[in-house]
């Protein structure tokens, strides 16, 4: 989402509604249909939600009633789009690795396991701008930046970020890069930021001039370990007032809630960021204070069957660990699906038909 409108907890209260709903069938003796999964990572539990929205096993929440549209501005076309990666506050080297492997599975150089992370930025690449040129299928982590002394304090806003930017691209050789390139600023589990938890994970948008001297498009997602899990790492924490009112926190791919979490969320705002960068290109809505962004349009769906708070069909390995695709290295992530211009639905690499 862009700074006005970004990734929200909209699907955190709609997870409050399931609870409702399952507390109503207890009451009269209906059984709930629950989310179980197999053990074998290619197999995926047939159990769905009952089906009242749409027909379609494949693309979830499509919907005749969203008007996804382009706005003539541009899109991150150029080869490869350079990300400049922002590490605010302290972070472990494993925590750094993990979002790198992340990242460097849009567009890795060896093929991964199908379904993969390469697969579902192809959907994002499906976006084009005026001229025809489609969203980059290529990125690469092209600098970055440490800021472990919390130069600007510990409590961020929307302001004091873009002064973490400068700081960042005064600091040579941190480069200036307005024609290529997209800042992603990632903080530590101890630095809170404004809106953080209540009404955000994560946020993007530009940088002004008078602030870092340049417009450069950019994303923050802050680490909710030990701030907010059950809001911004959903599903792998769950809130502590639903006890045993629906299904657990599930666990999570790498071993770590907080980082895994944000995985998800980084892949939503780089998907917007790389369709939307100024906030003037493809999005829904006639306001573009509050733009509905691709990945805004499917928050919360992972798979198969998703919506109305269920996360959809997704995988679990042997050791029990969530995933819906594919990295480098054998890694693997649960990432939201994102809109398709091409079945104007939502889409993803590990879906059923």
């Amino acid at each position: 989402m862009s700074q006005q409108s970004h990734f929200s907890i909209s699907f955190f209260y709609a997870f409050i509604s399931l609870l409702f709903i399952h507390h109503v069938l207890a009451s009269t003796r209906i059984t709930p249909q629950v989310q179980t999964f197999n053990t074998k990572p290619d197999i995926i539990n047939p159990k769905l939600p009952p089906r009242t929205l749409s027909s379609s096993k494949k693309f979830e929440g499509s919907s005749d009633l969203v008007h996804l549209r382009y706005h003539m501005g541009p899109v991150l076309s150029s080869t490869p789009i350079n990300i400049y990666l922002i590490w605010y506050g302290r972070w472990a080297n494993s925590q750094k690795l993990l979002i790198k492997d992340f990242l460097n599975s849009i567009s890795p150089t060896t093929v991964a396991a199908k379904p993969s992370v390469s697969e579902w930025w192809h959907t994002v690449s499906l976006y084009t701008d005026q001229t025809g040129a489609n969203v980059s299928r290529s990125i690469l982590i092209a600098g970055e930046y440490t800021d472990s002394a919390y130069s600007h304090g510990t409590g961020l806003t929307r302001l004091t970020i873009q002064q973490v930017i400068a700081s960042a691209v005064k600091s040579a050789p941190f480069p200036v890069d307005h024609k290529n390139g997209i800042y992603l600023i990632l903080t530590s589990q101890d630095v809170t930021m404004q809106d953080f938890c209540r009404a955000v994970c994560g946020f993007h948008y530009f940088t002004f001039p008078s602030m870092v001297g340049y417009t450069l498009p950019y994303a923050w997602v802050g680490n909710s370990g030990k701030q907010c899990p059950e809001v911004c790492a959903y599903p792998f924490a769950v809130p502590g007032y639903m006890g045993g009112g629906g299904p657990g926190a599930l666990k999570s791919p790498n071993g770590d809630v907080g980082v895994d979490g944000m995985i998800s969320v980084i892949g939503h705002e780089l998907a917007e960021l790389s369709s939307n960068p100024l906030v003037n290109a493809w999005y829904a809505g006639e306001d573009p204070t509050a733009p509905t962004e691709i990945g805004d349009l499917c928050e919360g769906l992972y798979g198969t069957g998703g919506g109305g708070g269920y996360i959809g069909q997704v995988m679990r390995d042997r050791q029990g660990k969530t995933f819906n695709m594919n990295g480098r290295s054998g890694r693997k992530f649960l990432v939201q699906w994102i809109w398709s211009p091409e079945f104007k639905a939502c889409s993803g690499p590990n879906a059923l038909d």
